[in-house]
Formats: C-alpha cells, sequence, structure tokens
C-alpha cells in the first residue's frame, strides 16, 4: 500500500470510529453499563475541526512537518475535546457516575496517531525530536490544566495513584531481573557455541522448546517445582526464593528472553568479516584482542536487535507475573479483569504498552547508530 493511500485509510478509520462505534459512555458507577454517544455527537463542533486537521495531514504534496503537525493538532484537539464533552456528560448526576472511553474514541486515537508518525517519519532526525516534544507538551498542558479530570480513567488512576507508580516500579525490576538473568545465561553459551560450533546445535534447540510452552503454562508449572525445591533445600528461603512471587515470574520470562539473546550474540560474533580476522591474526593479535577489537565492535548491531527483542518481550512477559502473585502491572489488569473494571485493567495496560513501544523506539535507535558506525 503506498503512502498516500495508507493515509487516507487511516483517516477513513478515523471518520467511521467516530460516527459508528461509541465514543463517550456515560454510566451510574465504574462497573454498570452506560449510555453511549458517538464521537461526532459528543464533540460537535471538534469532531470536525479534528478531522479536517488530520485530513491536511494526508496528502503527499502537503510537506512533511506541515502534515504532521496539522495531524498532531487533530489528535491534540481530539483528547482535549474528549476530556471537555465528559466534564458536560457528567453535570447534574451523582458523584459516582463515570464517563468512560469508548471503542471509537481508542481506533480514533490510533488511527490518528498513526498518521501522525506516518507524517513524522519523512522528517530529519531533529524534525522527529522536536515533533516527539510537541506531542509531548500537547499532552501534559492539557493534563496540568485539568482537562482530562472528568474522564473516568483518570479518575481510577487518582484513586489509585500511589499503586499504579509502585507497580509500575515493580514491573520495571521484574523485567530488569528477568533481562539479566537470560543475558547471564546466553552470553556464555553463545561464547561457547560460537567457539565449539558442534555445541550450538543442542544448546538452540533446548532454548528453542522453551518457547514452545506457552507462557501461562510455563509460569503456573514453576509454582510446584520451586517448591519442591524448597522443600528439599530450607535454605533458598532465605535468599527471597519463594515458590510464589517474584521468582516463577523472572525464572519464567528469563527462559524466553534466553533464545533471542543467545542468537543474536552467536550470529553477532560470526558477523566479522574473514578478511578482518585474518587480518588480525597477521598483524599479531591474539584471540582475545581479535575478539575485543574485531568482532564485539562489530557484533554490537546484531546484538542491539536481540536484545531489542528481547526487552519487548520481557515489559510483555512479566505481566503474566500478576497471576502467581509478582506483582506489577500485570497485576493491575488481571484484577480489572476479576472486577470487569475496564478502567482498571486499562491503568495496567496503557503503561505496559507505552513502554514495550518507547524501549523499542530507543533500542531501535541504538541499533540504527551502532549499524552507521560499525
Amino acid at each position: 500500500m503506498r503512502a498516500g493511500e495508507a493515509g487516507r485509510a487511516l483517516l477513513l478509520l478515523a471518520v467511521l470510529a467516530g460516527l459508528l462505534l461509541p465514543w463517550l459512555t456515560v454510566a451510574p458507577n465504574r462497573l454498570l453499563p452506560g449510555t453511549a454517544t458517538n464521537g461526532f455527537s459528543g464533540l460537535g463542533w471538534a469532531a470536525a475541526a479534528a478531522l479536517a486537521a488530520l485530513a491536511l495531514a494526508v496528502p503527499r504534496r502537503v510537506p512533511a512537518w506541515l502534515g504532521a503537525a496539522a495531524g498532531l493538532g487533530g489528535v491534540a484537539l481530539l483528547l482535549v475535546a474528549t476530556g471537555w464533552a465528559a466534564a458536560d456528560s457528567l453535570e447534574g448526576l451523582a458523584s459516582a457516575a463515570r464517563a468512560g472511553l469508548g471503542g471509537g474514541f481508542w481506533l480514533g486515537l490510533v488511527a490518528g496517531a498513526a498518521l501522525v508518525v506516518a507524517r513524522g517519519a519523512a522528517l530529519p532526525g531533529p524534525g522527529r525530536a522536536a515533533l516527539a516534544a510537541v506531542a509531548l507538551a500537547a499532552l501534559w498542558l492539557p493534563w496540568q490544566a485539568g482537562s482530562f479530570e472528568s474522564l473516568s480513567l483518570v479518575v481510577e488512576y487518582r484513586a489509585r495513584q500511589a499503586a499504579v507508580h509502585a507497580a509500575l516500579l515493580r514491573h520495571l525490576m521484574l523485567a530488569g531481573a528477568a533481562l539479566a538473568l537470560a543475558l547471564l545465561l546466553a552470553v556464555p553459551l553463545a561464547w561457547a557455541g560460537f567457539r565449539r560450533p558442534g555445541a550450538a546445535g543442542p544448546v538452540g534447540a533446548t532454548l528453542g522448546a522453551v518457547q514452545v510452552v506457552p507462557a501461562i503454562a510455563l509460569f503456573a508449572a514453576l509454582i510446584p517445582l520451586l517448591a519442591g525445591l524448597l522443600a528439599l533445600l530450607p535454605a533458598l528461603r532465605g535468599l527471597g526464593l519463594g515458590a510464589i512471587g517474584p521468582a516463577p515470574a523472572v525464572l519464567a520470562t528469563a527462559g524466553y528472553l534466553a533464545l533471542p539473546l543467545w542468537r543474536s550474540v552467536l550470529g553477532g560474533l560470526a558477523a566479522a568479516d574473514p578478511a578482518a580476522v585474518a587480518a588480525a591474526r597477521a598483524m599479531g593479535m591474539t584471540e582475545g584482542g581479535i575478539t575485543r577489537e574485531v568482532r564485539l565492535p562489530l557484533a554490537l548491531p546484531v546484538f542491539a536487535g536481540g536484545l531489542r527483542v528481547a526487552v519487548v518481550q520481557a515489559i510483555g512477559l512479566v505481566t503474566l507475573g500478576g497471576l502467581v502473585g509478582a506483582g506489577g502491572l500485570g497485576a493491575l489488569v488481571f484484577e480489572g479483569l476479576s472486577q470487569f473494571a475496564t478502567d482498571l485493567m486499562l491503568l495496567g495496560a496503557l503503561p505496559i504498552m507505552a513502554l514495550a513501544l518507547a524501549a523499542d523506539a530507543l533500542i531501535r535507535l541504538l541499533e540504527h547508530r551502532l549499524g552507521a558506525s560499525a
């Protein structure tokens, strides 16, 4: 699909989302269903103005910076107008009433944001950085002004702010611990496989077998295994190891991360140009020196690609730690599922998605820079 066709498809998606799907839902409380309104009914003139701005971002003849700025303005107007519409819809109702975000809002927001990203991708590096800064300001300023305070998602966040922050920190700690453990396993195995190619096959098959096991099954299976281990070696409890809690979450997640890390390290070590290695040997360099000076610099872009996959996987997989008592953002998601509370689920799910997208973008940028300097 060409860029222009993709832009028109995204704009059409935003229009259909506003017309056909619920944009706002007003309910008597956080649990009961409510009455839905579409975007054009709820936002009025702001919906038309926002779509006009998004439409300006579609034509390829419009300069990229102008298209990206117009699209960002349209998305910002949709957000602010939705907050205003929520406040208007709650006037005169009981304090327990909630104005929730419907499927039309989320679909329209994703379509608009994708259009902005598509136009922003054509900008040079400084332009993309400026666009990202303006986008953050477009979120932060209305937030500070209280434009979103009537939305049920924000009400839920205000009620659980400390718990959400603690869960976010816990989620990052779990993902970081799993990544560190996977690196401790994958790097020596990759080095051994590089030095002894015959060992690479069995190691790869073993790590690959873990990928076949459904994640939730592996998390659950580790609980009785760890319980049996602790029964045999009670001293391990003194190290903080438990059958439920962080241990099964970190161990299971690390098992899934080991394969992409192992492949990237092994592939990076083998990616060195044989001519460069031969030249280094001819200069009298030892194998250790060749590894440090030749193989590792050339391996860094390949390793960064595997690291990107592993980091995104870690952020997503430790969500299941909420099922085994590990806490983190997954605990909020599953608590929301148990209560049929959509906003509580979103309080856990949205930060997970934001963390994964941010990690992917940052490591992808590092990967490109390492590839350019290699």
